[in-house]
């Protein structure tokens, strides 16, 4: 893990502005600092910052702010406006144009520059950065469904790249990883290190990283293709695969431009508070008594009207998803600065973006073995993913008692019910830190159980947002723009 500064990541202090300037702005960034069609300039240590801040911006922004409230940890704020039509379910293509041009131009090509670059002596960096198109791939997908693989990002300027299956984005993706494990099993003369922010070129990180990933992406095919699923996890426990036992971070400071992303978009927006807490998995904690909801939230501070003297409550206020328009005079909680959610609070600068948590890690092998693909004893696996998320919120020493006593934290039954403990426990651990593979998972598994319509729908019936609508640039640049996909669509893998 390494902090974003001036020293090591120049390049993303120009990703951050492309993140408040939108499309235009990042057009304008590809032609000042790469030439697609000279890979024999591309330097793959200045470019992997690049990459690398580019998902952060599309996981810690973007979809941070989209996966928190349809994953119903967030909902809007009675006293603003901004992400309104998000709890609405009425999104737009326009509002997809900035993410899909960090997906693409930030990260996808980019990464690509480093993989066809003809500097010596970088295999290690092309490891990466096959690992690092691997994880855009499935973010994308997962977001968007059929999206530009095979012709996307290559140096001919192809405007129109073909829309290809999801299932086929899936292959890729396995084809990927296995590419970079095998160039960073390269020994190369000259290390990677202070210009890889995620792990400083600890290449033993990154093969976890790669092998917590794969496992991630076959887990998803669990319910379109258990066969494939399986022999895929079959395979990689085979391999004597090593898993991720840490975050997969990158971390910020408090100078401007090198600020956490979400932090950094609510500045640019007049610090307003936007986003509070949902009355979903606040309940749900409250339910459980769940010590952690005081880590992921702020208690709401307000003046005694008898003594005038300023107090803080003792509970976690919440409203319910949605209903910010009956809420309008209810003082509601805040995401906290721990998870880079309180506006007001320069401490959510530094708040890291977690591409991986080590708990999520813990969560998928526990369920590979769950499932019978798997090696090792789950019951273990499953403790130790929740006691891993109690330790990143400063609640260890709560974890046993929460495992016994917790009505959630059960873990008996047959494999469903299995199944349904860990995404649930899952669900908890990645609270206003990885909303966006929260709701993810609840479309695959349809996990936790507990989900409600936002007040605020414009979907009618029981509908529910589970993808995201194409860029308007695709509709207007790509001539193999597939047409509009209504966004309670269900993506391939979503069968359950």
């Amino acid at each position: 893990m390494r902090t974003i500064t001036w020293n090591n990541a120049k390049t993303f202090l120009v990703v951050a502005l492309v993140s408040t300037m939108g499309l235009t702005g990042c057009n304008k960034f590809l032609d000042i600092n790469e030439n697609p069609n000279n890979p024999e300039s591309a330097t793959p240590s200045l470019l992997l910052p690049t990459v690398e801040a580019s998902i952060s911006q599309v996981v810690g922004n973007s979809f941070q702010v989209f996966g928190n409230i349809w994953g119903q940890y967030w909902t809007q704020n009675p006293t603003s406006s901004q992400y309104r039509v998000i709890d609405q379910y009425r999104i737009t293509n326009t509002s997809m144009d900035r993410v899909w041009g960090n997906i693409y131009r930030g990260t996808l090509n980019n990464a690509e520059l480093i993989i066809n670059s003809k500097v010596a002596d970088n295999e290690n960096y092309k490891g990466i950065a096959h690992i690092l198109k691997a994880y855009a791939y499935q973010v994308a997908t997962d977001a968007f469904g059929d999206i530009p693989l095979s012709e996307a990002s290559k140096a001919d300027g192809n405007l129109s790249p073909k829309y290809e299956a999801q299932e086929v984005v899936y292959d890729s993706i396995f084809n990927y990883i296995d590419k970079g494990l095998s160039l960073l099993a390269v020994k190369q003369a000259i290390p990677v290190a202070s210009q890889d922010m995620i792990f400083n070129g600890d290449l033993e990180k990154w093969k976890a990283f790669a092998n917590t990933l794969k496992l991630r992406a076959y887990l998803r095919l669990s319910n379109v293709n258990a066969a494939k699923a399986s022999a895929g996890i079959k395979a990689l426990y085979a391999s004597n695969a090593v898993f991720l036992n840490q975050d997969a971070t990158i971390t910020y400071t408090t100078t401007g431009g090198n600020e956490n992303p979400f932090y950094n978009e609510m500045v640019g927006l007049g610090k307003t508070q936007n986003v509070v807490a949902s009355g979903t998995v606040v309940q749900a904690f409250v339910k459980n008594n769940d010590p952690r909801r005081f880590a992921f939230y702020d208690k709401v501070e307000y003046t005694d009207p008898e003594t005038n003297e300023p107090k803080i409550q003792d509970t976690i206020a919440y409203i319910a998803q949605g209903t910010y328009s009956s809420n309008s005079k209810k003082l509601v909680s805040t995401p906290s600065p721990m998870v880079g959610g309180n506006a007001m609070s320069q401490t959510s600068a530094v708040a890291p973006v977690k591409l991986f948590s080590a708990s999520e890690s813990l969560f998928l092998q526990a369920e590979a073995v769950v499932r019978g693909w798997g090696t090792g004893d789950a019951q273990s696996l499953y403790s130790a993913g929740i006691t891993e998320s109690f330790k990143a919120t400063g609640n260890a020493a709560d974890a046993a008692k929460y495992i016994a006593d917790a009505p959630d934290a059960k873990f008996t039954g047959d494999v469903e019910a299995k199944v349904k403990a860990i995404i649930t426990q899952k669900y908890y651990a990645m609270c206003g830190f990885q909303g966006f593979e929260a709701w993810t998972e609840w479309r695959r598994t349809g996990y936790p159980t507990f989900f409600v319509k936002s007040a605020a729908s414009t979907l009618g019936e029981d509908r529910m947002p589970l993808r995201m609508p194409y860029a308007l640039s695709e509709a207007t640049t790509n001539s193999n723009y597939p047409g509009n996909v209504v966004i309670y669509t269900p993506v391939w893998w979503d069968v359950k």
